[in-house]
């Protein structure tokens, strides 16, 4: 596996590395050593690169073109550490992450299988059109020099897959770990896409939580990992939700905000830098989310009504899908007040229609076959399929090759 060092990506793989080296599999996974933590625990063995995306301090370019050059220069800088791991050692299946693409580069140069785990939305046939994604793009300022850099890179690292928007944008074969519902366009999504939904294990190691003792609802507020500094969106929430009766209010601020520009804390809300969202959302009646790909399958999974308020990337488009499954409302940050956000939630969780609408794309998400549909498409990428009773970790093969 080959992933990024970018906490939204690095999470929806997991269960499925877990899972794989559970059937008896040799796993690698390649990442800076700033996820190390999240790796070791699934049992692969961390092969440790340096990465020069800007995790550290989350200083993410604005510009669409700049945001893309930022994965394209990881991606150059990466693929002589994967040489310098797998040349002698090949893998015989390459995972990666969407934003790998040296992954595919070495896996071309090698002549071995490739799957991409896709933690966001894939490429739909038509995408291309005149005024499709792909092409308003293409009109960018800066695309032209951008993808003659993309291309040359290609040519001289051995991939195979010369032109840019099909190396990066349509895979040989690809699992996308989101719920369907979740995808633009899903009925034009080529079948060497397989939907799988979220791909959850328990997350042990990022602790529990419990309903406080006299919560009627809860409201968990969670920008992700990267979006968090918004010591003025806090406030508004703090104002919106604050003493609301009946509801308790998990505020999660991220590293990058002190709590002490939030002024006074209700006592009904606990801030903290970090939750566990899943264990909260399991218990949550409303989720005040970002729209990032990670929180709408978290949110969607658990069934609970969401206040969609984007920050960037794929997080405009993803809460206006949200708004059109009809289970949240979106809310941009000018007009995210405090009277605005109240009265979402309270139309969001008195609306019979959402509460059954939220049902029904829960139990789809849950159907969709999660981990272990997705460790399948690995072994039949691999070639060596095995059977794999529920609940049974022996691989099948009489010989005990993984």
């Amino acid at each position: 596996m080959v992933g990024i060092p970018a906490v939204s990506h690095v999470l929806p793989s997991l269960e499925i590395i877990r899972e794989l080296v559970a059937r008896g599999h040799r796993v690698s996974y390649a990442n800076d050593k700033a996820v190390a933590h999240l790796i070791e625990p699934t049992g692969a063995t961390l092969v440790p690169y340096e990465s020069t995306l800007p995790v550290a301090d989350n200083d993410w370019p604005d510009d669409p073109i700049a945001a893309m050059s930022v994965f394209l220069e990881d991606a150059i800088h990466m693929l002589p550490q994967l040489r310098a791991a797998f040349d002698e050692d090949p893998a015989e299946l390459y995972l990666y992450d969407i934003g790998g693409y040296a992954a595919r580069a070495l896996a071309e140069r090698q002549g071995r299988p490739t799957l991409q785990l896709s933690p966001a939305y894939v490429r739909w046939e038509g995408a291309d059109a005149d005024d499709g994604p792909a092409a308003q793009i293409m009109a960018l300022p800066g695309a032209d020099a951008y993808y003659e850099r993309f291309a040359d890179w290609l040519a001289e690292c051995g991939a195979t897959t010369t032109e840019p928007a099909a190396f990066s944008g349509q895979p040989a074969r690809a699992v996308a770990m989101i719920p369907r519902a979740m995808q633009p366009y899903a009925d034009r999504v080529p079948e060497t896409v397989t939907f799988v939904g979220p791909c959850f294990g328990e997350r042990a190691e990022q602790g529990i939580w419990n309903r406080p003792a006299g919560a009627e609802k809860v409201l968990l507020v969670s920008l992700g990992s990267a979006y968090t500094r918004q010591p003025a969106f806090y406030r508004e929430c703090l104002a919106a939700f604050g003493d609301l009766p009946g509801w308790h209010v998990v505020l999660q601020i991220g590293k990058y905000t002190d709590p002490a520009e939030l002024g006074e804390i209700p006592a009904n809300v606990e801030v903290r830098s970090w939750v566990p969202q899943l264990a909260i959302l399991a218990e949550a009646d409303a989720f005040v989310t970002h729209a990032g790909m990670g929180g709408c399958a978290e949110g969607l999974y658990h069934g609970v009504p969401m206040i969609a308020f984007p920050q960037a990337a794929d997080q405009f488009g993803n809460a206006d899908q949200l708004v059109a499954l009809g289970v949240a409302q979106r809310v941009d940050a000018e007009d995210a007040t405090a009277r605005t956000l109240r009265r979402l939630l309270l139309e969001l969780t008195t609306d019979e229609a959402v509460a059954s609408r939220s049902a029904q794309l829960r139990a789809e998400a849950r159907a969709e076959g999660g981990t272990r549909s997705a460790a399948d498409e690995a072994e039949a990428a691999l070639g060596t399929v095995g059977t794999h009773a529920i609940g049974d970790r022996t691989r099948a093969d009489a010989d005990g090759n993984p």
